[in-house]
């Protein structure tokens, strides 16, 4: 069975806005026959591509399925509930355990458990080091981030296991290996640890999906009853809990205690702005220790994907300091350490040919480099970084506004050379925006013509009551926004059919106008000629009808003569 990975695309519901592409600071999204999806090897499940589609189109893998197998086995199923509930839930601790072991989990305990064994952890590598730089493994995106595009630093990266895989390692010592836990958070990146290390953590939901799974069963969150076995195992939370909040991991590192107080602590949240931390900087030169603090998710967990939460983001981190208590001894050993080493495995990137770069350029009709706007509208941040893309079959030419444009403009512009009507757009100030030839050959005197076949914008901007004499039809069409349909317009000696047309309310009209001067004088002639022929058919219809008129007093009087003749005869031989 192919492997589902964690974000993916409905791809009918995908609307060709790039959106995604101009969010995904990784560009880890493959646009095909106009719709976009996820380059699974490429995405670290960051999930902003699920925050900001607008279409809902990008989705989350659904791990309620699996973890309803889980719970029909003989094993029993822990939740490594994530310290952010405690913002997000507008509930005591032991409603929400209440909720969990509804659902059927055999306990519940919290995930800051195992954060405070990781600052411990943290801070003992900071006290036995020298110098250098260091960064946090708490985060998921930001190690893979690392791995996979900054490889350089992943030798930095404190070979620690995450606060969540460090939490099921943990529970698995004090309630036996044969347990199964199950993260419950905020968090994508944290299926992608499950896949990762199925023999620490089982399956990872996020709030969205415990919020759907608690509606689908009909739980009153709210007047859920407690018992005393409401209550976290093996113990409640102290200042791990701080985690989920920029700074959180520093604050308690800070709590266990740095010998020499010679660490520079930074906090980083957002992958633009770890990015950007990285540059310039040779951690090899570096003559102190920086431990950087890395999240993400901008403002850390608290603004994570699948927060499920319309709370203001300050209401979240007052309540989580709210719910938070601190140990008055923090102690220097870790009851437990997961090691883990965070190797390499960059990105292939594939440089490309200067020649092969400018034949894709020319397919964008991108000849200079003065054509090459870097307006991002493609969702890259330059065309030529577009065009890599393209090249790679990442991208489409129509993901280009201006090319798209351009074809859109050439394609109206050969209809209307081609038409043999005369075709005008006008705006609301009565200028004309756009004409074909007809339309100048029909009303521009030679003189005129010649004049603005020289400008570069041709006939754009001319008033349209200079060039007509009818220009209060397209003034009427303009304020009205009805059609008009003038046949046989009489002007001098000319004769027009007028149809003229809204393009955009009170904005824009288009007028075809076509010259039947020629067909109405053919027609009169026509009509001469038929005139002609029914008054010379009528004479011959009369002198037939006199002919024949004629003839019948002939065979009248013969006829006459004969009976007289035959009565007479008759008569003889009766005698």
């Amino acid at each position: 069975m192919e492997k589902q990975y964690p974000v993916y695309t409905l791809k009918n519901e995908c609307n060709d806005c790039y959106k995604c592409i101009r969010g995904c600071h990784i560009k880890a999204i493959r646009i095909q026959q106009g719709s976009a999806s996820v380059i699974n090897e490429k995405c670290i499940a960051c999930g902003h591509c699920v925050k900001i589609c607008p279409a809902g189109a990008k989705k989350v893998r659904s791990d309620i399925d699996k973890v309803k197998t889980l719970l029909l086995t003989n094993k029993k199923v822990y939740v490594s509930l994530a310290p952010s509930w405690a913002g997000v839930y507008n509930i005591s601790k032991e409603k929400m355990i209440a909720v969990l072991k509804k659902l059927g989990f055999a306990g519940v305990s919290e995930t800051a458990l195992g954060a405070q064994e990781v600052s411990i952890q943290t801070a003992k590598i900071l006290n036995d080091s020298k110098k250098g730089l260091f960064i946090s493994s708490a985060c998921p995106v930001i190690d893979d981030y690392v791995r996979l595009y900054k490889p350089d630093f992943a030798k930095y990266i404190t070979n620690v296991a995450s606060p969540a895989l460090t939490h099921c390692a943990l529970l698995k010592d004090v309630l036996g290996e044969d347990i199964r836990v199950v993260f419950i958070g905020p968090c994508i990146a944290k299926k992608n640890e499950a896949d990762e290390h199925p023999d620490l953590m089982s399956a990872a939901l996020t709030f969205d999906e415990l919020n759907y799974w608690t509606k689908e069963e009909f739980i009153d969150i709210e007047n859920i009853e407690c018992d005393d076995s409401c209550h976290f195992i093996p113990e409640d939370s102290y200042e791990g809990a701080l985690y989920p909040l920029e700074g959180g991991m520093n604050e308690t590192i800070k709590k266990v205690g740095i010998e020499k107080n010679d660490v520079t602590f930074i906090s980083v949240s957002s992958l633009e702005d770890f990015d950007k931390s990285l540059q310039n900087i040779y951690p090899d030169k570096i003559e102190n220790k920086i431990f950087v603090e890395a999240l993400g998710c901008s403002g850390g967990c608290i603004n994570g994907p699948c927060l499920s939460s319309d709370k203001s983001r300050i209401l979240i981190a007052s309540d989580i300091y709210a719910n938070t208590h601190y140990r008055d001894n923090v102690p220097k050993e870790p009851k437990k350490v997961v090691e883990i080493e965070y190797t390499p495995n960059p990105v292939k990137k594939v440089e490309y040919t200067l020649e092969q770069i400018s034949n894709a350029l020319k397919k964008i009709s991108k000849h200079s480099e003065e054509d090459e706007l870097n307006c991002s509208g493609c969702g890259y941040a330059s065309c030529r970084e577009f065009v890599n893309a393209l090249i790679a079959g990442d991208a489409e030419p129509s993901q280009c506004v201006s090319y798209m444009r351009k074809i859109a403009v050439r394609k109206a512009a050969a209809m209307l050379r081609c038409m043999p009507s005369a075709v005008v757009i006008v705006d609301s100030d009565l200028q004309v925006v756009e004409a074909n030839d007809s339309f100048e050959h029909m009303f521009l005197s030679d003189e005129m013509y010649e004049i603005f076949k020289s400008r570069q914008d041709g006939m754009t901007g001319a008033c349209i009551d200079r060039i007509v004499s009818f220009p209060e039809l397209f003034k009427s069409a303009l304020e009205t926004g009805k059609e008009i349909h003038q046949e046989h317009y009489a002007i001098e000696d000319k004769v027009y059919d007028i149809s003229i047309f809204t393009i955009e309310d009170n904005e824009l009209v288009g007028a075809v106008i076509s010259d039947v001067t020629k067909s109405e004088i053919d027609r009169s002639k026509i009509a001469q000629k038929a005139r002609e022929v029914i008054t010379k058919n009528i004479t011959t219809v009369q002198e037939i009808a006199s002919l024949l008129g004629e003839h019948m007093v002939e065979t009248e009087l013969l006829l006459s003569s004969i009976a007289e003749g035959y009565n007479t005869n008759a008569k003889e031989d009766k005698k």
